[in-house]
């Protein structure tokens, strides 16, 4: 009996010394995970500023004007669409002013020019410059059918695009305002430089004409920006905006403003970190006129023949191509962009 309970003893006791085993065990861990807990930063996600960008009413914008035809400087069409991008830019609060000239073209033709300029708050004077050229090509050079080379294009992408982002982000302007001045400006007669298939090279710098000419001409005597952005071909689908290289040159620090915001709002997949090509577009005359130090958002690629996506100055540039995604990303970093964006 005594023998019995001897074991019987023991036995409760490796029951109870196995038990404080294993709690001194637990606290062990927890004080461990406690103490590693303390050593890790835990970072907090990006909180979004600005309001969100709504990528079916850009997609209605570019819809709309790709609804008038092709936007060829003096054609009815180019007419029709450029007073329905004056009376949006007014409806959404801007204050409106136009810039129409005849520029002499290398062929010899006068062609009218018209900017479509809304500003938001003019007073103020640190301002931002968003912009777009809002006319389409007379000829489509990148056609392998030669037949078809030298009819216009529809431009949804190649100049829609930018515009009906620009479109989307004065509604939001007048909705939400900000803390800086801002001017919309669409340019006008951006993509009627020289064709490809044309005979007899003129020299001279024929494309970008509108930018061109503001940039000589601003609207504002001495209109100076803090910065500026231009939209061009922002509505592919898998777009790859690259840092392009004349933005690299004059406004490398709004590269970094752009493309590390894009990243904070999960956009990294589109705005890349690969360098581009330098591409004559309307932010050169700007920022060679030092109007503002401007960065170009352009959908550019490595793997096709001209360096931009297959539909480039083809009869597929259409509605076809427009991707609500791509918008999204591109229209909701500017967004984030100026909105964040402090007065002085």
């Amino acid at each position: 009996m005594f023998y019995s309970k001897l074991k019987y003893m023991q036995r409760v006791g490796s029951f109870f010394l196995l038990i404080l085993l294993v709690v001194g065990l637990l606290f062990s861990i927890s004080c461990n995970s406690c103490q590693s807990n303390k050593n890790t930063v835990v970072a907090e996600p990006y909180r979004q500023i600005s309001p969100e960008f709504n990528a079916d009413s850009a997609y209605t914008f570019v819809e709309r004007q790709v609804g008038f035809g092709f936007r060829v400087p003096g054609s009815a069409a180019h007419k029709a669409c450029g007073d329905y991008l004056a009376a949006k830019l007014a409806g959404f609060g801007a204050q409106v002013t136009e810039q129409k000239a005849d520029i002499t073209h290398y062929d010899g033709k006068n062609l009218p020019i018209r900017n479509i300029i809304g500003s938001y708050y003019p007073e103020r004077e640190k301002r931002i410059l968003l912009f777009a050229h809002w006319d389409t090509r007379p000829f489509a050079d990148e056609e392998t059918d030669t037949n078809r080379q030298q009819q216009p294009i529809s431009g949804a992408d190649d100049g829609a695009s930018g515009v009906g982002l620009l479109l989307e982000i004065a509604r939001n302007l007048q909705q939400r305002p900000v803390e800086v001045g801002v001017d919309i400006i669409f340019f006008d007669l951006e993509d009627w430089g020289q064709p490809s298939f044309g005979d007899g090279w003129v020299q001279g710098d024929w494309w970008c004409l509108g930018s061109q000419y503001w940039s000589e001409q601003p609207h504002v005597e001495n209109y100076k920006a803090a910065y500026g952005i231009l939209l061009d071909m922002v509505g592919a689908a898998n777009a790859t905006f690259l840092k392009e290289g004349y933005s690299m040159q004059y406004a490398p620090n709004v590269v970094e403003k752009v493309w590390s915001t894009a990243a904070k709002l999960g956009y990294g997949a589109y705005f890349r970190t690969e360098s581009g090509g330098y591409i004559t577009d309307d932010h050169l005359p700007v920022n060679r006129g030092r109007r503002a130090p401007s960065v170009d958002i352009i959908n550019m690629k490595a793997d096709t023949h001209t360096g931009f996506a297959p539909h480039w100055h083809t009869h597929r540039d259409d509605m076809r191509n427009i991707d609500r995604n791509t918008l999204k990303a591109a229209g909701q970093t500017v967004m984030e962009v100026i909105y964040t964006e402090l007065g002085e």
